[in-house]
Parts: structure tokens; sequence; C-alpha cells
């Protein structure tokens, strides 16, 4: 059974920066994609970023320039460095993982394993 544990949420101003964590269980962590979406009050999980397992990465549109993803593989973890942190990045982040593919996933039924998620608010 593979397991997504996110780490590094709180509560922090409009320009400040925090860094999430997601370790995953398992022994296939490098073969993974990992995505990370959101979701705010309200609204839909939406994509925020995806590290493929050859290191390649893309974001929204929304965080591109600020947030930065990446992967330690031999700590079966993947981080979200979020800087410039705005009032309407407050939500919930979840971090989710593929078992396969090549191509551009932003949904989330294109995920398989997810975490619990880690609520992040930023105060104006």
């Amino acid at each position: 059974q593979v397991q997504l544990v996110e780490s590094g949420g709180g509560l922090v101003q409009a320009g400040d920066s925090l860094r999430l964590s997601c370790t995953v269980s398992g022994r296939t962590f490098s073969s993974y994609l990992m995505g990370w979406f959101r979701q705010g009050p309200g609204k839909e999980r939406e994509f925020v970023a995806i590290s493929w397992s050859g290191r390649t990465t893309y974001y929204a549109d929304s965080v591109k320039g600020r947030f930065t993803i990446s992967r330690d593989n031999a700590k079966n973890t993947v981080y979200l460095q979020m800087n410039s942190l705005k009032p309407e990045d407050t939500a919930v982040y979840y971090c989710a993982a593929r078992r396969a593919g090549s191509y551009l996933y932003t949904a989330p039924s294109d995920y398989d394993y997810w975490g619990q998620g880690t609520q992040v608010t930023v105060s104006s």
C-alpha cells in the first residue's frame, strides 16, 4: 500500500515563503510522477505543479515563477517551495502520485495515490 504524508503547512503573511514536503512509502518512488494540487474554500481541487520521474517540471500559470517543485529520490520525498505567497494561495495542499506516464497530467483523476492534505493560510 502506497502512502503519502504531507507536512509543512501553516499560517504566514503575504510575501512570506513556505516549503511543503511529501514523503512516499514504497520502493518505486523514483518512477512515480509527483504532483501538487490545492483546494481553496468553496473551490474545486486544482493543479499546481508536476514533477516527472526524469525531473522535468511544469507549473500552473498562477504559481509559475513563485513555486518550485523538486524531489529527492533518496528520501522518497517531493517538495513544493512556495515564495512570494499571496492570500489567494490559501488552500489545502495535496501531493499526489501517478505510477507511470509521459504526458502532462493536470486532472485529479489522473493520479493514483493522494496524501491527506496540509493547510496553507496566507494573511494579507
